[in-house]
């Protein structure tokens, strides 16, 4: 049989394990993994001798076929965890030896686990910090010894309700019950949680998006806050600073701190979003003219351009590990949000924040006539779904404006 695959020094091969002969003459066949020097093996449960292995690419047998299609299932656990890996940049044997300890079944803990590590060994910390979260929630919910077997709609069902009764609105809840689901996928794609099992989808569990609370602000709101001035420096520095998210397509400031000025082209500013850099197959990236108040603002909050790849502003310095980096960012998203809640409050705003920036974007193109689909792309989503979320406030005032024209009499 001819089961092998190589992928950036990746070597799997299904081979027969010679060198562990039993006294009966046969040998176990296993699956071989080759990098960097290292050599492992894992099991399939089948052995044997050299000339039932021969055999077996051409037997026709129905007990031949069996086993064939048993190793075949083994080797593509193992080729396919590897291609992840790889593609992610993030393949050891370590990472390997956890993904097949999650394949091999376990409790759902377990998978939460493998998946919290596969995060944090690939830098997305955000992302890992959202799981660990979610598992907290899960075992306050079940305990730490979640069987799998126990897993279906009901027990979802209970789950949401669980969270309910914690005081978690239904926005929280989503993104608690999306992240199971996306745990649940990794037990499903590895075999381990049976179809019939899987709790999600049509006809099964389906996950209700909350409404979420009104963000964006009116052009009038924005300009007040572009020229408001308490006489601190300090104040007018994190105005900039959100402004800077407005004007730049509602840029999310774990994006703005990565911005270097060998990302500005031909007048414009090149970027893709981090959060979706390596969950989609195309890359897609956003543009953004930059205009004045943009370029005002880089010459005041801007750092020194000693080289192209010179971060723009003075956050990062590029040395920081993946959670140092994360670290940084969460620093300067409160220290942001802090100076305008005090700016919010000045001005008699309701909420002002780095996410109300990105809302505020979408709103006003959306209020000026730009077409769905343009300020989709701006915002980086990868779906019209996504970006009719964040104009839902801007569809409730629609329906209210036009529900008071008709008392107009």
């Amino acid at each position: 049989m001819n089961y092998a695959y190589t992928k950036d020094g990746v070597t799997v091969a299904a081979v027969l394990d010679t060198g562990h002969r039993r006294a009966d003459g046969k040998s176990p066949v296993r699956i071989r993994v080759n990098y960097a020097g290292r050599r492992v093996y894992f099991s399939t449960g089948k052995v044997m001798t050299r000339e039932e292995w021969e055999r077996m690419a051409t037997s026709k047998s129905r007990a031949a076929i069996d086993v064939r299609q048993d190793i075949e299932s083994s080797y593509n656990i193992v080729r396919d965890i590897v291609q992840e890996l790889t593609t992610a940049g993030a393949f050891s044997i370590d990472a390997l030896n956890r993904r097949l300890k999650t394949a091999s079944g376990g409790d759902l803990n377990t998978i939460f686990k493998a998946r919290i590590e596969d995060l944090r060994t690939t830098g997305r910390i955000g992302n890992m910090l959202c799981y660990v979260g979610v598992l907290k929630g899960v075992e306050r919910f079940a305990g730490e010894h979640i069987s799998l077997s126990a897993i279906n709609v009901g027990w979802v069902e209970r789950y949401a309700e669980h969270l309910r009764d914690e005081g978690k609105k239904q926005t929280t809840i989503a993104i608690h019950l999306r992240t199971l689901r996306a745990v649940l996928n990794i037990a499903r794609r590895e075999g381990v949680l049976k179809e019939a099992q899987y709790p999600f989808g049509r006809g099964r569990y389906e996950i209700q998006e909350g409404e979420g609370r009104k963000m964006a602000l009116t052009l009038e709101q924005i300009g007040k806050i572009a020229r408001y001035d308490d006489g601190t420096d300090t104040t007018a520095k994190y105005r900039d600073y959100w402004l800077f998210l407005y004007l730049c397509n509602g840029i999310n400031v774990a994006d703005v701190v990565r911005l270097r000025y060998s990302d500005i082209v031909d007048g414009e500013i090149r970027f893709v979003r981090q959060k979706t850099a390596r969950t989609t197959k195309t890359v897609r990236e956003i543009r953004v003219t930059i205009t004045d108040p943009m370029r005002r603002i880089i010459e005041r909050r801007g750092q020194p351009r000693d080289a192209s790849d010179t971060f723009i502003f003075p956050v990062l310095t590029g040395k920081e590990t993946a959670a140092e980096r994360k670290m940084k960012t969460q620093f300067f998203t409160r220290a942001i949000n802090r100076r305008m809640a005090d700016v919010a409050e000045a001005l008699g705003i309701d909420h002002i924040s780095t996410y109300t920036a990105r809302h505020s974007f979408a709103t006003v193109l959306k209020r000026a006539g730009a077409n769905i689909a343009y300020i989709s792309e701006s915002l980086g989503h990868q779906d019209l779904k996504t970006t009719e979320t964040y104009l839902a406030s801007f569809e409730r005032d629609e329906r209210q404006k036009n529900a008071e024209l008709l008392t107009k009499f």
